[in-house]
């Protein structure tokens, strides 16, 4: 086999949010049972970099490699996309993983309410930008990590940004039905473009991450060290990402569109099944991230 038969043949995956919590297991299943080169997408180069480490003394590889992006940042993301670009000719698997709690209303660095910035447009612009590399790869895969949170998320478009009225799961909820919206209009779009491209979404379940926890004062630390026995590992929340990223069964292989729990289709909210209600959504995130969609 030649070198450039084997760099085809490596199975390349991209991971968010993959310096900690759920990102970092996926990164690191994904090399070490699937053999996949991961890039790990992280906004802390010190964090990303021992995370690196970690996924390459795991998995007994030495191939995984950090992007920096911060997804609250547009050009962020734009200059994570065109560094993948120059570094791998393809993509097999975009893992959008990375997420946000936060306590009190914050905005990204373009002005968005950052639950909806980082957990939705972040990952919108990002997955549009990478589009092209995931065309290439014979059986290209988009996973997108959501939320049951999703059934109590609403979009008010009078107030997008939530100024007028904020709540932490208001918030957080709209990000995640935000996330299944995507995944089911993208999904159909791809399908009417010819695409073999798959997207589809899910719930990890009440995992134990450091989601919600300040790095910076350690507000929520204790409650979550309190809560930590009742929730799944990361490894057990990992679970379904990696089933979907990694599955040769024909199911996951011809399935895009839809909600997994558990390695299995599961019911999404009313509002979060309508294709009008995502149509809707997708026109307004592409207007406020400014990017026109490949298909």
């Amino acid at each position: 086999m030649t070198n450039d038969q084997m760099n085809q043949s490596k199975r390349i995956a991209v991971v968010t949010g993959a310096s900690a919590g759920m990102g970092k297991e996926t990164a690191i299943l994904l090399a070490a049972e699937h053999g996949m080169k991961v890039f790990l997408l992280a906004r802390s180069e010190e964090r990303g970099l021992e995370a690196v480490r970690e996924v390459n003394e795991k998995s007994g590889r030495s191939d995984a490699e950090l992007v920096l992006c911060d997804l609250a940042s547009m050009a962020s993301i734009r200059q994570a996309a065109a560094s993948l670009s120059e570094r791998c000719d393809k993509i097999d698997v975009l893992v959008n993983n990375a997420g946000v709690v936060t306590t009190k209303r914050e905005v990204t660095e373009d002005g968005f309410e950052r639950q909806l910035g980082v957990n939705h447009l972040g990952h919108f612009l990002l997955t549009g930008l990478l589009l092209p590399l995931l065309e290439r790869s014979e059986e290209g895969r988009i996973v997108v990590v959501s939320s049951g949170a999703h059934k109590i998320g609403r979009m008010r478009y009078d107030d997008p940004n939530m100024e007028k009225s904020f709540t932490i799961w208001a918030a957080y909820g709209r990000s995640k039905v935000a996330n299944i919206w995507f995944a089911k209009e993208l999904a159909e779009r791809l399908k009417k473009a010819g695409s073999a491209v798959t997207v589809n979404a899910l719930h990890p379940g009440a995992v134990a991450t450091q989601i919600g926890v300040n790095r910076n004062t350690g507000f929520g630390t204790m409650l979550h060290k309190l809560l930590k026995p009742f929730f799944l590992t990361v490894t057990e929340g990992s679970a379904t990402a990696v089933y979907l990223a990694a599955s040769d069964s024909e199911e996951v292989k011809k399935t895009s569109g839809q909600y997994y729990y558990r390695k299995a289709p599961a019911p999404v909210s009313k509002l979060a099944a309508n294709p009008s209600e995502a149509k809707r959504f997708w026109e307004w995130s592409e207007q406020n991230t400014k990017f026109q969609y490949p298909v």
